[in-house]
């Protein structure tokens, strides 16, 4: 039975804001789903600014991670640039080893505070995306440390969502899944080295379209409710 919107299925993404933190531990995790809305929001005016816990330096097989980090936060920029985000703020913890610390926490709530999103956009925190397809664990680590912050903070965001499977509202995309394979495919070095046997727009493309698919006849984006302040 396909899904429908409204009372039996994923509830439209609330437009009653005006400024979005996308929160992730790597690069091109807000490809991977994301993307897509935030092409959408930023061409309606809407203001979204990015921040990642590192730099990806970990993520090239066969590279320093030096150099890995230097090419794949450039990469980044460029990919948040192609869908509007300007502002991309890089933290310096380890890749492939973030963990949901006090140092962690005190980051995520710094800039939190800086920003003062009305909404906050992070990675997925479940244990796996589908059967037999675990998430990392940098992923579970990152997204418990926005929700315990989310949680400890006297004044959050109006709302907390997670980008994946099971969503609970959905952003229509028709009109901007190029500019999401776009974004996607900025991150032309580490497609190419992760897959070197595939052209990297066709990667791009096969990921946007797994993460944004057809819901009545529509493609979307979405989204997980974690968190609604009550004001």
């Amino acid at each position: 039975m396909a899904q429908s919107f409204g009372p039996t299925g994923p509830q439209p993404f609330p437009q009653d804001w005006a400024s979005l933190l996308v929160l992730v531990p790597h690069p091109d995790d807000p490809e991977y789903g994301t993307a897509a809305a935030v092409a959408k929001w930023t061409a309606a005016g809407k203001t979204v600014c990015y921040a990642l816990a590192c730099r990806g330096e970990a993520g090239i097989a066969g590279m320093a991670a030096a150099q890995a980090g230097a090419i794949r936060e450039a990469e980044q920029r460029r990919a948040a640039a192609l869908v509007g985000v300007p502002d991309v703020d890089f933290w310096d913890f380890p890749d492939s080893n973030i963990r949901n610390t006090p140092e962690l926490r005190a980051k995520i709530a710094s800039v939190i505070a800086e920003v003062r999103p009305d909404v906050v956009v992070t990675i997925y925190g479940g244990a796996q995306f589908a059967p037999d397809v675990p998430n990392q664990r940098d992923h579970i680590e990152f997204a418990a440390a926005v929700a315990d912050v989310w949680d400890a903070l006297e004044d959050p965001p109006r709302r907390l969502f997670q980008n994946g499977p099971g969503a609970t509202h959905v952003e229509i995309v028709d009109d901007y899944l190029d500019a999401a394979v776009d974004s996607l495919a900025a991150h032309e070095v580490y497609l190419s080295v992760l897959d070197p046997h595939t052209p990297v727009r066709e990667q791009a493309r096969a990921v946007i379209d797994m993460t944004c698919p057809t819901l009545t006849g529509r493609r979307v984006a979405g989204f997980i409710l974690e968190r609604a302040a009550d004001r």
